[in-house]
């Protein structure tokens, strides 16, 4: 039996071929492969010696398109196995029902996930201005003692989501799921009321930051602010405009942690800063 796809693919597909495989994610019993355009002719074969390497796997789905949109969800197909897009997937010790098709979901944020919840002491506010299915705020009610967890998002499919993952769970005596834009939100209920905010879309935390001030309690907080970095200088351009966006609003900046938590495309990362956010000094 073969231990590995490039094993299991070889005779079936050529050295080049071979060569232009990629990583995949496993996400539950699902696999998601994202195959080049000269890959796509043996999409079925390469699906297939998936399932034959990983016995878990009951379906496998490639990528057709980037991730895309408000909600930042992708076009999939299946190669092999079930017709489904739906799964459950475990981490941290906690259960995850998500749709692929409908939702953004990573497995790979697992350890970050992991790294905040840690992070939170007892008797904590937290705001999630970007929850998703929930797994963010599950986690950190899962593993530590915030008293409550604002779960927000503006997808419905993934509020669907995670109002059945807070069951699922057992943690809705903290986990507060809001349907909608996280802007109204805390301006109409959540103003003040955070010790600590996270800002999990990257692509959405430049635009959002003044929101995320808005959320803390008016003695602070601290905002976990995920951006993108790219080398030389991989932190530098976020903290500056995270301490010139907080400096407009009378607040100040100071950083307790920054991180590389996976590469996003060449010399260029997915990156996470811990920001210390307290009221100016009134002049």
């Amino acid at each position: 039996m073969p231990t590995n796809l490039r094993e299991a693919l070889r005779g079936k597909l050529t050295e080049d071929e071979l060569r232009e495989l990629r990583a995949f994610d496993i996400i539950g019993d699902i696999a998601v492969v994202k195959l080049s355009k000269r890959l796509l002719p043996k999409k079925n074969i390469i699906g297939e010696a998936l399932m034959e390497v990983h016995r878990n796997i009951r379906t496998v789905l490639n990528q057709t398109t980037p991730v895309l949109g408000e909600f930042r969800t992708r076009a999939l197909e299946v190669i092999a196995g079930e017709a489904r897009t739906e799964t459950v997937h475990r981490e941290g010790g906690c259960k995850f029902k998500v749709d692929l098709a409908k939702v953004y979901f990573s497995p790979r944020l697992g350890t970050e996930r992991l790294r905040i919840a840690r992070l939170i002491t007892p008797g904590e506010t937290v705001t999630n201005l970007f929850a998703g299915v929930g797994c963010y705020s599950i986690i950190i009610a899962h593993h530590s003692e915030a008293t409550r967890v604002y779960s927000i998002d503006k997808n419905p499919d993934a509020f669907e989501y995670m109002v059945e993952n807070i069951r699922i769970n057992k943690v809705g005596d903290r986990v507060v799921p809001i349907l909608g834009d996280s802007r109204e939100v805390v301006e109409r209920e959540l103003f003040g009321k955070a010790d600590r905010v996270l800002m999990p879309l990257p692509e959405f935390s430049h635009d959002f930051f003044d929101v995320a001030v808005r959320a803390l309690k008016p003695s602070g907080g601290v905002i976990h602010f995920y951006d993108f970095g790219e080398e030389p200088d991989v932190f530098g351009p976020a903290l500056e405009f995270a301490k010139s966006a907080a400096l407009s609003m009378g607040f100040d900046v100071n950083l307790l942690h920054a991180r590389k938590i996976r590469s996003y495309a060449t010399r260029c990362y997915h990156v996470v800063l811990d920001l210390l956010i307290s009221p100016g000094l009134k002049i």
